[in-house]
């Protein structure tokens, strides 16, 4: 009985997922579904990535927290388009959350939107919300066994960003074997090593997504 419950969510988010998917497409919007751990610098890496893009891509974002509005402050300071989702406790957003929120967005003034998924190594990579693709960051303080730990999110991703090198001299996170066992669990994997304190690594990732379509 559990087994068929849990079938008739996932294929409810999937139906409204394809319907997210097509009124982005229709409006020529590119989306991103952004997940990582709490702490991994998701936003701080918005804070660079946006003012880069300021005139190659027009963003737009979709916070999502379990409570607090933050997050979406920070991004609102850079005058893009924001809105911010709490949860109430769910670990991911869903389908029926994005669904709930586009109209709030001026989807005709956006062509890539940013959807920051809740803090979270496991349950955001099991719901689709409409996405063209799935991006996750990973700092480095995390430590280098979170690809064997939690493969999931590295097998759904097509992108990884290996936040926080600033600190690998005082973390001992090993960077080779990070790159290793996640192409191993994914070989498409596009990955960037990035500082979002000192900026180091994004230029690459800015080119890259400034290139998405």
């Amino acid at each position: 009985m559990n087994v068929k419950v849990v079938s008739r969510i996932l294929e409810a988010n999937d139906r409204i997922a394809g319907e997210n998917a097509g009124i982005l497409r229709q409006k020529g919007i590119y989306s991103i579904n952004l997940m990582g751990a709490p702490g991994a610098g998701k936003t701080s890496i918005l804070e660079r990535l946006i003012p880069a893009l300021n005139g190659k891509r027009k963003t737009g974002v979709i916070e999502g927290d379990i409570a607090g509005t933050e997050d979406a402050e920070r991004i609102n300071s850079l005058g893009v388009p924001v809105v911010q989702i709490n949860t109430g406790g769910a670990c991911h957003l869903d389908a029926n959350m994005i669904r709930e929120v586009l109209p709030e967005l001026p989807l005709d003034g956006i062509d890539i939107l940013i959807i920051e998924n809740v803090g979270n190594l496991v349950c955001p990579a099991e719901f689709d919300v409409g996405e063209d693709m799935k991006a996750m960051v990973l700092s480095v303080a995390e430590g280098h066994d979170k690809p064997l730990k939690y493969p999931l999110m590295f097998q759904k991703s097509s992108a990884l960003i290996i936040n926080k090198i600033d600190l690998l001299p005082h973390v001992g996170a090993d960077l080779a074997r990070i790159r290793k066992d996640a192409l191993a669990l994914n070989p498409r994997l596009k990955i960037f090593e990035v500082s979002s304190r000192t900026g180091e690594g994004f230029d690459s990732l800015t080119e890259w997504l400034s290139g998405l379509r």
